[in-house]
């Protein structure tokens, strides 16, 4: 097989700070590939949102393999890609795109990185009545991985009520009446003292938005905790959780887990998915602490 090299980037807002390039070239130079990772910022090329598709035609005439696609672009992508996996159909949302034959096909590893980071950190956790918090572009993700981990009900609560009833209906529609339900966040406090557990995706607790995104009584030990921020990869909703006996699950193995599935899509090779969560661990932590 020739040795060849491959050209891999990431389209969306801010991503200045992403441990996605680094994750991609660790892992590439281990197994003895020539891997570029480029960020594509939309803030600093100043376009808007709606630019992905002239970004990602000028990707595919330069010859790269393949994109990461994040904030605010996950959507707004798919009408500019020639076909979607059915996971990436459903959910609405594409992060990784990958460039074949001249075709641009969507998928989404969000997905499949919280589902193999959830049955590796919390692997006993029962799934009857899970309550998630947030329903934007991550939320949708987990709600489907956490649905095809076989949790019998999701109930989606965000501040936006339209939002979580449009993320409860599509789960409903993927998965099946009865499966997910919309609650506005006034109902927390009955919802968490019957549910198994909490599934955190929204930008609370995040450096730059720092806190709980819920009130610290509404917490009991009889509940694990999932998060989606990975930066920093202990938030206070974590903290908060471990100290009243919660089992949780960081971020860092979505993040990680999600990354390892595109290196797959982008190179046809496979990740050591366990060496990218310590690179990521490590990425993070080094991150933690010049902030």
């Amino acid at each position: 097989m020739p040795h060849r090299s491959y050209l891999v980037g990431l389209i969306g807002s801010g991503i200045g700070p992403s441990l996605s390039p680094a994750l991609h070239e660790r892992e590439a130079g281990r197994q003895g590939l020539r891997l570029v990772y480029r960020p594509i910022d939309i803030d600093t090329l100043g376009v808007p949102p709606e630019a992905v598709g002239d970004l990602l035609r000028a990707a595919r005439d330069l010859g790269f393999d393949g994109l990461n696609i994040t904030h605010p672009c996950k959507q707004l992508v798919i009408e500019h890609l020639d076909a979607l996996t059915p996971q990436a159909e459903a959910l609405g949302a594409v992060n990784t795109v990958v460039f074949e034959d001249g075709r641009a096909v969507g998928h989404n590893t969000d997905v499949t990185g919280f589902a193999a980071s959830f049955a590796r950190g919390l692997p006993d956790a029962p799934l009857e009545r899970v309550v998630q918090l947030g329903a934007g572009g991550a939320g949708a993700a987990v709600a489907h991985a956490t649905l095809t981990l076989g949790a019998e009900r999701v109930t989606v609560v965000d501040a936006l009520p339209e939002r979580a009833a449009a993320l409860a209906g599509s789960l409903n529609r993927a998965f099946g009446e009865g499966r997910a339900a919309a609650a506005p966040p006034e109902r927390r406090t009955e919802l968490l003292a019957q549910a198994d557990g909490i599934v955190h995706a929204t930008p609370t607790g995040m450096a730059a938005h720092p806190g709980l995104p819920l009130p610290a009584e509404l917490l009991h030990s009889g509940l694990w905790v999932a998060e989606v921020v990975y930066r920093p990869l202990e938030t206070e909703l974590l903290r908060t959780a471990r100290a009243l006996g919660c089992a949780t699950l960081d971020g860092g193995g979505m993040a990680a887990f999600q990354a390892a599935d595109a290196f797959r899509l982008f190179t046809g090779r496979e990740p050591d998915a366990a060496r990218m969560l310590a690179d990521l661990t490590e990425l993070a932590g080094a991150v933690g602490a010049s902030n």
